[in-house]
This record gives C-alpha cells, sequence and structure tokens, in this order.
C-alpha cells in the first residue's frame, strides 16, 4: 500500500478547517488533493483529534502483526498434518 504523502495530523488539520466552514473545493485546491481523497479521508479520520490517528496507527500495525502471526501458524499447522498424514 502507497504510503500518503500527508501526516495525519495534515489530514485532520484539513478536516478541521471544513468543519470550520471553509469550501471542500478550496480546501482540494490549496492542499492539493482530490475531492474524493478528502471524503476518503472524513470517512476514515472523522472526529479525530491528532492523538486519536496515532493510536489509529499503532493499533493497525499491531493487527497487522497478529494477523502475520496467525498465517504463519496456520501454515505451521497444515505442514505438520501433510507430514503426519492427519486428513481434516
Amino acid at each position: 500500500m502507497r504510503k500518503s504523502k500527508f501526516s495525519e495530523e495534515q489530514i485532520i488539520g484539513f478536516l478541521k478547517q471544513a468543519e470550520a466552514g471553509m469550501p471542500v473545493a478550496e480546501i482540494c485546491r490549496k492542499g492539493g488533493f482530490s475531492d474524493a481523497t478528502f471524503y476518503k479521508w472524513r470517512s476514515k479520520f472523522g472526529g479525530m483529534e491528532a492523538s486519536d490517528a496515532q493510536r489509529l496507527r499503532e493499533l493497525e500495525a499491531e493487527n497487522a502483526k497478529l494477523k502475520k502471526l496467525l498465517a504463519e501458524a496456520h501454515l505451521d499447522m497444515h505442514a505438520l498434518k501433510s507430514v503426519l498424514g492427519v486428513k481434516r
């Protein structure tokens, strides 16, 4: 997945500007991103503070690590079953 050129703090700043009444088209033009990107960010980060975004990033990283560990465990179990000849 491609990394955004904007940090979570910057994204939340753009969203706060829109909440303050600045037109979305103007925010997008000044920031150099599309309306679709803005609305995608709003669905993900809407109502968050910068500290919440930091916590979200940490939780996503932890979740990815746990998913990787689970996948490796399933591969190990499958390999053991095939070696021992156990049918499912």
